[in-house]
């Protein structure tokens, strides 16, 4: 939904979009690969009229409601230690919509960004729907590894693919994009994540270009883009062999003692390094939080 939300943004604010012409491209988006409940609902949205005859959705109030789904989804992921970002995102930008009086004071206190747009439309407009297929995958990927660790720790014994089927009927996520994730999971019972499957992979690699031009042009024209740039974040960060987290153990030995592994040692092996030379050789005891 958040997703969506964004993408929507974007029309409206980047491309100076009307709620028909929207309406229009979320009805021909629904006919592809990303014909879904979600979307079908949004086009429907952008088409309705209010009782003079103007947009409906424009005058709804931007401060969205929760009844803690989420929230709790997103304490989960902190319990298992799994990078659920996108939902915790959305969360967020919930949370903030609620903060609306502050926004108004904020809005004046700092101005509106210009915007502008000076490309191709339909070549953008494409690279949306890329990008809202992309973050898609991730989203789903990011929750399929939080019920594997859920799964391992409390024993259950999940039929991922079956889940996925599950969600077609008459869930609020239901998608042609369902199916594909059965079928990942049907080749690969054991697949650790969604964005290894070939399938999905390849899509990726496809959508990659236009979905950094989305990001990078949300974040020049000032469009709050949370989930978006976490999908991207996330997969840049899931296919980085060697991340800046070196640094901070080391930190974390230094003004802790936590210890850290070494590249050149087994993994397991802890070391503590006296960076001062006042610190002494005591270390804290090693622990996952």
């Amino acid at each position: 939904m958040q997703l969506i939300c964004e993408i929507y943004q974007i029309m409206r604010d980047v491309l100076g979009m009307k709620p028909q012409e929207m309406h229009e491209v979320f009805a021909e988006w629904n006919k592809g690969d990303l014909g879904s409940y979600l979307v079908e609902i949004s086009r429907d949205i952008l088409a309705f009229k209010d009782e003079d005859g103007s947009p409906l959705v424009d005058k709804i109030l931007d401060a969205a409601g929760q009844k803690g789904t989420g929230k709790w989804t997103g304490i989960s992921a902190l319990n298992q230690a799994v990078p659920l970002t996108m939902i915790t995102e959305a969360v967020f930008a919930r949370c903030l919509s609620a903060q609306k009086d502050e926004r108004v004071i904020a809005s004046k206190a700092y101005g509106q960004p210009k915007r502008s747009f000076a490309g191709d439309r339909q070549a953008f407009l494409n690279n949306l729907r890329d990008a809202l297929y992309a973050a898609k995958i991730v989203s789903y990927a990011q929750g399929f590894v939080l019920m594997r660790a859920a799964a391992a720790e409390y024993g259950w014994n999940l039929n991922y693919g079956g889940i996925a089927l599950m969600w077609r009927g008459g869930c609020i996520i239901r998608s042609v994009f369902l199916g594909k994730i059965k079928e990942a999971f049907d080749a690969d019972p054991k697949l650790a994540n969604l964005l290894l499957a070939p399938f999905f992979k390849d899509k990726i690699l496809k959508a990659e270009a236009g979905w950094r031009d989305v990001v990078a042009t949300a974040v020049k024209n000032g469009i709050p883009t949370p989930a978006m740039c976490a999908a991207i974040t996330y997969f840049d960060g899931y296919r980085c062999e060697r991340l800046p987290q070196n640094l901070l153990q080391a930190q974390r030995d230094y003004f802790g003692a936590h210890t850290y592994e070494r590249v050149d040692q087994p993994r397991g092996k802890w070391f503590h390094t006296n960076w001062t030379g006042h610190g002494g050789t005591t270390s804290a005891s090693t622990y996952t939080a």
